[in-house]
């Protein structure tokens, strides 16, 4: 399984000087399979328009999951060019909710607020509800479990192939469910379910710990939560993401230094990282990137 992270920050896209080398765009990662163009999307933000120059004009045929509907997940979908190249096929995926998937997802862009809306994006695009379970997506072991954020129905997800697995947590509200065993946030089922043993937890580290306590109602968690989750699952690594907007790269290089003696191994997730997972027999998780 080949990873490249399109986008890695919460709430808003990040330009400008001080976000160049971890990036400025929101939360998007394409899945593949080695040498083989991405068939599965994990959000749709401002870094899903970054896919283009990677699909080199190809048309993108495949799934996009979205763990949830706010903006800073959905509004790369009307600026992805290889979902309008001819031959395209998107099938996006919203978590269960209401009766109409292209209607709920008209309400994050639709005239007056956006010129065009869903259902105008091109031929190919299908809009569907996900409810949670296990299913099979692009050929991947997909299960949709629902945990707790701010403002909306939110789902994390765990990608499995023959061989690896993935957990993606991008917007958690752990504290939601009360302060868990070391007072950051309840280590809840579903949290669990997704994370157990899989060979890389990608979680939501937008506050910092000393942040939580004012900033938590906003519906995000710290890093040291992530690894917490981590080591209770079982999980080999964990991918910090969802960075906060104003954290800028210095600022997040000192985040990154408050994890490397971590009891799980810990990265920072950056605009244009790619991962490979291989199995614990082999290579564990490999890297590439600037």
């Amino acid at each position: 399984m080949r990873l490249l992270f399109c986008g890695t920050r919460g709430s808003t896209p990040a330009p400008g000087r001080a976000h160049l080398r971890y990036g400025g765009h929101t939360s998007c990662i394409a899945i593949g399979r080695g040498a083989g163009p991405p068939a599965l999307l994990l959000d749709g933000g401002t870094g899903l328009a970054q896919l283009d120059e990677h699909l080199a004009g190809e048309p993108f045929a495949g799934s996009i999951l979205l763990s949830h509907l706010h903006w800073d997940h959905t509004h790369g979908l009307p600026f992805f060019g290889s979902g309008a190249a001819p031959g395209h096929r998107v099938e996006v995926f919203i978590p269960e909710q209401g009766d109409d998937a292209e209607a709920v997802l008209a309400r994050a862009f639709s005239p007056p607020h956006f010129p065009i809306e869903p259902q105008q994006l091109g031929n190919g695009w299908r809009f569907r509800m996900l409810p949670e379970g296990e299913r099979d997506i692009e050929g991947y072991s997909v299960l949709a479990l629902e945990i707790p954020h701010k403002g909306g129905r939110t789902f994390g997800f765990r990608v499995s192939d023959e061989t690896t697995s993935l957990a993606y947590l991008p917007d958690h509200h752990p504290l939601a469910l009360g302060p868990g065993p070391i007072g950051i946030g309840e280590l809840h089922p579903n949290a669990l379910a997704l994370a157990r043993d899989v060979d890389l937890l990608i979680h939501d580290a937008q506050y910092l710990v000393e942040e939580l306590p004012e900033l938590a109602p906003m519906g995000h968690s710290c890093g040291e939560y992530a690894v917490s989750l981590a080591e209770a699952a079982g999980a080999r690594e964990v991918c910090l993401y969802h960075h906060a907007p104003r954290r800028t790269d210095d600022a997040l290089d000192e985040l990154a230094g408050r994890f490397t003696e971590s009891a799980v191994p810990t990265r920072m997730a950056f605009d244009g990282l790619v991962l490979t997972l291989a199995d614990a027999d082999r290579a564990g998780v490999t890297s590439a990137g600037h």
